[in-house]
């Protein structure tokens, strides 16, 4: 069974800082990380089933980047809920305001 992706409007944000990034390091490399991310996410729809980090929250590296997709599923909606794209060198403490957003 296909689940449902609801991405949070942080996520987006998050996507073009990496795309914004990339960029200014290698032309077309903004390009390749986005692709990587919307692999993940098709991934996602047919199993997402991963490894649970903390509390409820699954994650998911993007294959190739340093960065992990932060999700935790709904069995009842069948919904996968994208709570962010978190580039794995960062300070933990962003992550940390988001997931007070969690119920």
């Amino acid at each position: 069974m296909r689940y449902k992706l609801i991405i949070q409007p942080e996520v987006f944000e998050d996507i073009q800082q990496g795309i914004d990034w990339y960029n200014s390091r290698q032309k077309g490399l903004g390009k390749r990380f986005f692709n990587a991310v919307q692999h993940e996410y098709k991934t996602l729809r047919v199993n997402p089933g991963f490894q649970v980090r903390y509390d409820e929250v699954k994650c998911l590296p993007v294959k190739k980047f340093p960065y992990m997709i932060h999700y935790y599923i709904n069995e009842e909606s069948k919904t996968v809920v994208i709570m962010g794209v978190i580039n794995t060198y960062l300070n933990p403490s962003i992550w940390e305001k988001r997931t007070g957003k969690i119920n």
